[in-house]
């Protein structure tokens, strides 16, 4: 266990991901974290109970994590949403791929900002990114946790997110903010790890013009690794 941050305990662990060298990651020591006292979350409707997700690694991450390995890097830009730690997009920045990170969690850029350090890379570009009706204030403004964290702005050529289905979202708006930051001709990759919405999804993104490839990514335990049930979702435009 690493000394804790501010309120919360930490941990800092080697994170293997196949086909690149390994990463050092800070993350929460548990799920049982919290530290909200300026209520920063709460007001993102944050609970106390969800408050330290976003300080976690989840299988599903680590399964784009490996994906992000084998991208090919170019020129494309790339946004992650709902990134939490960031292990997929710290993949692309050692990498050398043009990457930015986003979330809506308050503390996400702090964690993202320590872990590129720990792995002595430069800083890697962030926003603040949050889609639905809790990305907008009472007067219809949208919501920021702090001045230095930008909305998420301009077009994406990639667009990726792991167990970002976890709301029916029957209004789309997920798919009305992939819209909004995918580039006309423009990938979408979503690792869902069987949260029975992808139906809802498929629709709303059929309705923006993406067509749907899907890959089963079930895979059974083994020695020192648990088994993950989950699916690959590529959608692609123009």
């Amino acid at each position: 266990m690493q000394p804790s941050w501010p309120g919360y305990l930490t941990k800092q662990e080697s994170i293997a991901v196949l086909g690149v060298d390994d990463l050092l990651i800070r993350s929460l020591l548990d799920k049982n974290q919290f530290h909200d006292p300026l209520d920063e979350a709460l007001n993102l409707g944050i609970s106390s109970a969800t408050w330290p997700l976003f300080g976690l690694l989840w299988p599903s991450g680590q399964r784009m994590a490996e994906r992000m390995a084998l991208r090919p890097v170019s020129g494309e830009r790339i946004l992650e949403i709902g990134c939490g730690l960031g292990l997929s997009s710290l993949v692309a920045h050692r990498r050398g791929a043009d990457v930015t990170a986003s979330d809506c969690h308050p503390l996400t850029h702090a964690f993202l900002d320590e872990n590129t350090r720990l792995n002595g890379l430069p800083p890697m570009a962030y926003c603040h990114g949050l889609w639905g009706t809790a990305a907008l204030r009472e007067d219809g403004l949208p919501v920021l946790t702090s001045a230095q964290d930008a909305g998420v702005s301009g077009l994406f050529d990639l667009i990726v997110g792991s167990d970002i289905l976890y709301e029916r979202d029957d209004a789309g708006t997920l798919a009305h903010f992939i819209d909004t930051h995918a580039a006309i001709r423009s990938e979408i990759w979503v690792v869902d790890p069987n949260r029975g919405n992808r139906a809802v999804f498929h629709r709303h993104m059929a309705r923006v013009g993406f067509v749907m490839q899907e890959q089963v990514l079930d895979q059974p335990a083994s020695l020192g690794v648990l088994a993950y049930k989950g699916r690959m979702l590529t959608y692609t435009r123009g």
